[in-house]
Parts: structure tokens; sequence; C-alpha cells
């Protein structure tokens, strides 16, 4: 038995600083490599002192998989390879790629302005670190190393968000980083093919919750804030500046006409109008509508909603703005909180997940006292969360796991109390062994070295019919005969006219022939007991299955459904053909009518045998 090794550094029964570590056929990868938004100091970071106490990683780290963009995800990269040590190769979809440095420049400004210190990593950094990535497309094999390979798969959640499956000689891994089994307003649902992996390592962000449909949490979102905007308050939406962001732009232009709410409203991001940008260079990742209608209007070009400017915090009167980042950790969103927060006109939404010890965090769990340097600030504004996560909930994981058909299952993202409850789903209703190591802890997983191979379905029926009528004992022997296809590192084993039909070729088939030649002809109470001296012969071992001889016509005899073919022609002679896959049963039965002919023919015929390999054909 071989063996897959997974240790988190970060998002074991956590969300936050996403890093785990897999061992599997000798190589050590690194799926994602992010930062935890609750913690200021080292904390923030994966423990990569548990790799190597001193010195640089390049060593032990064959590859470095990031799923996308997200901080949660990336932001330790630069670190990592820059400041820790990394000289390896770094996977990640164009998108990720082009989307990635902003978002670490972003944080980096954010966390120096903070606390005006040197931030964990520098401008210079972080450029350094791009220039190691090498690019993925979906659907794309990448070969990183003899006999090692990934390939990447459609994972909703954000712009060029993936899945990775990963091959390492006969083992296989599925890392599903951060997807969405729902299409929204501008992303489709995540898709994978039925790989089988050994371990499928899954997000748990939500994998106790079911959520209601998309239409009604939109209603419920444009009731609250046109309720507070028409009592002259003002809505702040912390986002990212990536994701829900643009989802939720795009319903407030669909609804702000059709509503005539007039009121200002703003992206308070320096981030927006870049990553705009990059959503209409990279609108081959949205959702079928968008690109269809994209070259008549470019749904991202927003028509009411303009950039934030400073100055606009103390202005009077209502609006709305978005506010990055949507944790309420640090930037925009942050600032405007402590600004608005006491007027309990106001409101605030927050979108999506907030990671634990975060301002977002704390004010969902009730909390509304905070103290920002040393100066008390009560939260009197009104407070809701309505979950317009691009994470899939319950039903979504589950339905991942049932399409992906994994051997093991491994959870990651998520709080222990959300991952016990989706452990025991998996295993009670899928009844697929399931793990939920904390940061620091290793499971190891043993895998077969089997290989999983799917069978054409006509084929196993193919098989119960001609088994149909033998004993359970004798089925025991029957063989099953088929064409093994291997494509996109599945291998099927189908009929050879199913293999035909997709190879595009022509069926023909080799016949090997036994030809006796008499003088006598068979008169048809010989032909009755040359079936039964087959049937007596072929059948005489109790450890066979049973031989079926079928008399056509008068001159022609099928044994075992057409797989052994006798023919009588008209002159006496008696022809015998067969297949290479029934060789052995056609020498049988050239031996068996051989003494049947010498049987009734007189001593004085002369009988000439020969045997053959027929040009094609057809039986």
């Amino acid at each position: 038995m071989s063996e897959i090794r997974i240790l988190p550094l970060g998002a074991g029964q956590d969300v936050g600083r996403s890093c785990i570590l897999i061992t599997m056929g000798g190589k050590n990868i690194m799926l994602d490599c992010g930062l935890h938004m609750g913690f200021h100091d080292d904390r923030r970071f994966p423990d990569f002192s548990v790799i190597c106490k001193d010195g640089p990683l390049t060593p032990y780290i064959h590859c470095v998989i990031i799923s996308h963009f997200h901080l949660d995800h990336c932001g330790a990269l630069p670190y990592m390879t820059e400041v820790v040590g990394y000289n390896g190769p770094l996977y990640m979809t164009y998108p990720t790629k082009a989307i990635c440095p902003l978002l670490l420049e972003d944080f980096r400004k954010v966390t120096t302005d903070k606390t005006t210190q040197q931030g964990p990593y520098t401008t210079e950094d972080i450029k350094n670190c791009m220039k190691k990535v090498i690019p993925v497309s979906l659907g794309q094999t990448v070969k990183v190393d003899t006999d090692f390979e990934i390939k990447a798969y459609y994972a909703g959640h954000v712009l060029g968000a993936a899945m990775f499956h990963i091959r390492v000689g006969q083992q296989t891994l599925v890392y599903t980083g951060d997807f969405n089994t729902t299409a929204d307003r501008h992303l489709g649902s995540a898709h994978i093919d039925r790989c089988r992996p050994d371990v499928l390592i899954t997000e748990s962000t939500y994998g106790s919750t079911v959520r209601d449909s998309r239409r009604a949490r939109e209603r419920d979102f444009m009731a609250k804030v046109v309720d507070c905007v028409r009592h002259g308050g003002k809505v702040l939406v912390p986002v990212f500046a990536v994701g829900r962001a643009q989802e939720l732009c795009i319903l407030l232009e669909t609804y702000l006409e059709r509503m005539n709410l007039n009121v200002p409203i703003y992206f308070a991001s320096g981030l927006s109008e870049k990553v705009n940008t990059y959503y209409s260079l990279f609108v081959s990742w949205t959702n079928e509508k968008i690109q269809s209608t994209f070259h008549q209007k470019n749904i991202f070009d927003f028509k009411h909603i303009k950039p934030w400017d400073r100055s606009y915090v103390e202005q009077p009167g209502a609006m709305i703005v978005f506010a990055s980042p949507g944790m309420l950790h640090a930037g925009y969103s942050l600032h405007l909180f402590k600004k608005w927060a006491p007027d309990e006109k106001n409101m605030i939404i927050i979108p999506g997940y907030c990671v634990a010890n975060t301002v977002g965090s704390k004010l969902l769990l009730g909390q509304r006292r905070f103290l920002f340097d040393g100066k008390e600030i009560e939260a009197k504004m009104q407070v809701h969360y309505m979950s317009f996560s691009a994470h899939a909930d319950a039903k979504g994981i589950t339905q991942l796991i049932r399409q992906c058909q994994p051997s093991n299952v491994v959870l990651v993202h998520g709080e222990d109390l959300v991952m016990d409850f989706l452990r025991g789903r998996v295993q009670e209703e899928l009844k697929i062994p399931c793990f939920k190591p904390a940061n620091g802890e290793t499971i190891i997983i043993q895998t077969p070295h089997g290989v999983p191979v799917d069978i054409e379905p006509g084929l196993v029926q193919q098989l119960k019919e001609e088994t149909a009528d033998v004993s359970r004992s004798e089925k025991r022997t029957k063989q099953m005969r088929g064409t093994l296809i291997i494509k996109d590192g599945r291998l099927r084993l189908v009929r050879p006219s199913t293999a035909m039909n997709e190879l595009g070729l022509v069926h023909h088939t080799v016949l090997f022939h036994s030809h006796f030649s008499s003088t006598t002809n068979i008169r048809p109470i010989q032909l009755i007991s040359l079936i039964q001296l087959l049937e007596r012969e072929l059948n005489s071992n109790d450890n066979e299955s049973k031989h079926r001889i079928m008399l056509i016509s008068d001159n022609l005899l099928h044994v075992n459904n057409q797989q052994l073919r006798v023919s009588i022609e008209s002159n006496g002679d008696i022809d015998i053909a067969w297949t290479l896959n029934n060789e052995l049963l056609g020498q049988r039965v050239s031996s068996h009518i051989k003494s049947f002919i010498d049987q009734y023919t007189s001593t004085a015929n002369v009988i000439e045998i020969s045997d053959s390999a027929a040009s094609p054909d057809p039986m």
C-alpha cells in the first residue's frame, strides 16, 4: 500500500491562512499560501518552521499551487518566496496571476499605513514573487515533473478560481480551494469530472448551512437598502475589491432605475477600475449570459456607481458605499465604520464570511463597543448579515463529493463544529471516510495500488445475458472481454464496437478456419448425431461453463451464440470458423468433428485437413 500525507499549516479546523502541505509519490506539494486576517503579528502566516526550522524551503517543496487570489489563500506568498526563501514553481490560473499582485500591493499599503512600520513584504518582493508564477489554463494538463501532473477545473467563487486535480504516479488528489456550485449574476457554477481521486480536500466554510434562494436574498437586500436611504441613512457594504463587489454592483445597477432610487452609490477601493478592466479581459471566465451579451453591453461598465473620494465621508444625506476589505479589519471599510457606526440611521450589511478576531466577526457576534486607537466607539447603526457568499453550502459540497467520487474526503477551511456536522453527513450518507485535521496535525491515508476502470453498462449487460441460464459457480469462470481506453487520465473498458465508433474505425473480424473434405454427404440423422456428440464432449468438464449448440438451418450450426460456426457445404465438406478469442474452442470442435467424420466415412474416403487464417470475413 502507498500513502498520502496531509498536513495543514493553516485552515485546519479554521478559516484563514489556507496552506496545506501534501506528500504523495515522494513529492511535497503546497496548496495555497494565505494570511489570517484576524492577526497582525507572525500568527497571520502559516507556520513554515514545520517544514524547515531554518533556511529556504526550496529543497523541501516541489511546487506551490494557488487556487485563487483572495488574501487568505495567496497573501503569504511573497513572504514565503522572498523572505523565508522559495525558488520553485508556482502555479495559478491566468486571471489569478493578473489580479493577485494588485491585492498583494493593496494589502502591503494598508498594513504599512496602519502600523507606520515596514509591512511583511515590499513592492519588490511582490514583483519577484510573481516572476516565479507559471500560469495554467482550465482543462490544461501541466507536467510538473516525471509522472507528476496537475489539471485545473472551474471553481466559480471568484474570477479565475480553480480546483486542481493532482496526479503523482498512480496516486491522485483533488484540492477544491474555495468553490461555488451555484451560478450567480456574473460567474458560473463549479464543475469537475468524475475523476475518482484517492483523496478530495474540500473547503467546508458553510458545511452545516443550506442557504435560501438567491432571488429571495436579493429582494431582502434591496428592501433594506431602500428603507435605509429613504430615511436619510448611509449604507455601508464591506466587500473585497473583487468578487462579491461586482456581484452586488450588478444587482444595484439592475434594480436602480426600476425602483426609482435616486441616491449616490460609491465604490471605495483603489482597485475598482483596474479590477473591472480584468473582468472585461477575462470575460470567458464569467457565466454564459454575460459572455453571450458582452459585445452588445459590458455589464462591468457601471453607469451609476462612482469612485469614492475621502472628502465624501462627512457629506450629509443618504448614500450607498461598497468599501473594501470585506471583514472590516483595515482600509476604507473600517474607516467608514468608525465614522458612521454611532448614527442609528445608518446601516451596515455584511454579505460574506468574516474570520474570527476581525471587527466584522465581532460585530456579527453581537459586540457593539469597540476600542480604536484608545478611543471607544459604540455601534448604534443597524447591523445585518446577508449571505451573498460565493462559497458552496452543505448541499453544494455534498453535490461536488458525489460528482467527484473520491475514496477519502479531507475537510479544511471551516470551523470545528461545522466540520463535525459535515463529516458525519459524508460518512453516514455517502459512506466515504472523512477527516478534519487541525493545524500542525498530519493525517496519513493509505492508497491501494489498483487502478479504477469504468465499465461500459452494455458490456456488463451482455455478460449477464450470456450467463443468464448457468449456475453461480459457472459464472465465476466467465470472462469479460472488451477494449481498454485511456483518455484524460481515466480508464474505460468498452465493447469493441464502441471503441471502433469512438475511433472512427471500420470493424473487421479475422476468422480462423478448419476445412474437412469428405466424399460422403452428411445426412440429417447424422447431423443430429453430430450435435449430440459436440454437446456431450464439450460439456464433459463440470468446472467449465456450459457450451450451447444451436441448429440454425439444415447445414449450419452455431456454438455459443456465433462464437464458433460449423457449416456443411453441398458437397459434404465441413468448414469450421472461429475468432482468435475462441481458439481453444475451435481446436476442440475440430478434433471432435474429425472423429465424427472418421466414424461415418468409409475407409476409402480421404480426408484433407487444412488450417488457415482467412481475410476479414463477417461471421
